[in-house]
């Protein structure tokens, strides 16, 4: 073979390998950004956040629920679980029509059935793990991460509610058949989702709430828990108003966790305060811990639960 041919074929081949790495890096590219599920004969929309990496295997996802009158994309950036999670972690942020929950209806599975959706096309897709999806809804997303987990623990590995209780509604039919993980961040004295239940004062939900406790009581029923542990935070802000307790329950089969927060509002804690939210007074704002951090450290340890059975 002469020098001239065996050039031509070398470059051939250098050609060949970099069409194959960038198709396969489209690919993955392909998959970050905005998603179409067909949900209940709709078209839903929500936005997918992965690592750019050649070898996709199916990973960890979190699934994000806004709060009322958001957008997934709002709640990316408020949240801030991009800024702590692994980068092998994919997180997906669906949008409520017209940026509301179906949570006033208590018959209706709408979103619900978007939420169940939108993991199986990510499962089937490649991009999740079945056994490591996780859930986390704040506010009114909170209340629809309540009724998907009373329906369906057996989806999740682990749940996170931030600032929200279960609703009146729904309360009475929550009974999940198998334990899930669970941890709730609450503010003792939220005007807009009242801790010992009551009314709610959000702009897109108005309706009567069960307290933050007797939403967890059967998801600890579920897990066959025992007596409650409480422990103290450090107080690292000391001029915010608020301080932070750790409530834990022993001999769960999942771990069941409460961030109670002593004179804390319908805020997410350590964020950047917005101020009001709509307009609404929202209470005080603690800065002693990061609901983010919280929420990360929280899946991390539910997953070495798992990985230890």
């Amino acid at each position: 073979m002469n020098r001239r041919r065996a050039g031509g074929l070398f470059l051939a081949c250098l050609l060949a390998v970099a069409t194959l790495l960038s198709v396969g890096a489209g690919a993955a590219r392909a998959a970050s950004g905005k998603l179409t599920i067909e949900s209940g004969g709709l078209k839903r929309t929500a936005f997918l956040v992965e690592r750019v990496r050649l070898k996709q295997a199916p990973r960890p996802t979190i699934v994000v629920l806004h709060g009322q009158s958001g957008t997934g994309l709002r709640a990316r950036r408020n949240l801030g679980l991009e800024d702590l999670k692994s980068p092998g972690v994919a997180v997906v942020y669906l949008d409520a029509i017209d940026g509301h929950w179906d949570v006033g209806d208590a018959r209706s599975q709408r979103d619900a059935q978007f939420v169940r959706d939108t993991v199986a096309k990510l499962i089937a897709d490649g991009v999740t793990d079945r056994r490591r999806v996780f859930l986390v809804g704040a506010s009114t997303g909170g209340m629809l991460a309540y009724r998907v987990a009373c329906a369906d623990p057996a989806m999740f590995a682990g749940v996170a509610v931030l600032i929200s209780n279960m609703t009146a509604a729904d309360a009475p039919n929550c009974k999940p058949s198998a334990p899930v993980a669970l941890m709730s961040i609450a503010g003792v004295a939220d005007p807009v989702t009242p801790y010992a239940g009551g009314k709610a004062n959000l702009s897109d939900f108005k309706d009567e709430l069960v307290s933050v406790d007797a939403s967890l009581a059967p998801f600890r029923q579920a897990a066959g828990c025992g007596q409650k542990t409480s422990a103290e935070l450090p107080d690292r802000d000391p001029n915010d108003g608020s301080r932070v307790f750790v409530d834990k329950w022993a001999g769960c089969k999942r771990p069941i966790e409460l961030v109670r927060i002593e004179g804390g509002g319908h805020a997410l804690p350590g964020r950047v305060r917005l101020g009001l939210d709509r307009g609404q007074p929202v209470g005080a704002h603690n800065r002693d811990v990061d609901a983010a951090r919280l929420v990360i450290d929280f899946m991390k340890r539910v997953e070495a639960e798992r990985a230890s059975r």
